[in-house]
């Protein structure tokens, strides 16, 4: 990996993972994560989800949200999920990146804005 200079190496990009109740909450969510300039991207997917909740078994139609950022926006992320989202316990998750291509992961940086403007 290190000899391929399309590979960057960073552990200051990542990726978070939300689910959320509906289509439209999802791309309520995105839209304002990528319009704040906290996400470069959030893709959105249907999923079903099977979990335990207040001790009884559910199975839910949900919306995945894939957030690519960097991990300085986390805490930021974090406060803009919980003022939209519908869930008592919404799952917000970070992931690092490994490596990436370096002119993905500089895209992402020039569409996220600077960890001291949050």
């Amino acid at each position: 990996m290190d000899n391929n200079p399309q590979l960057l190496s960073s552990a200051s990009y990542g990726v978070v993972l939300v689910s959320a109740s509906s289509q439209i909450e999802a791309e309520k969510i995105a839209t304002a994560l990528v319009e704040s300039q906290l996400a470069a991207c959030v893709s959105l997917m249907p999923i079903t989800s099977i979990y335990t909740w207040q001790n009884k078994l559910h199975q839910d139609q949900e919306w995945q949200l894939i957030i690519k950022t960097k991990q300085a926006m986390f805490a930021a992320i974090i406060n803009t999920i919980q003022e939209l989202h519908s869930y008592e316990v919404p799952e917000i998750i970070a992931l690092p990146l490994i490596a990436g291509s370096q002119s993905y992961l500089q895209w992402i940086s020039k569409q996220v804005k600077q960890s001291e403007e949050v």
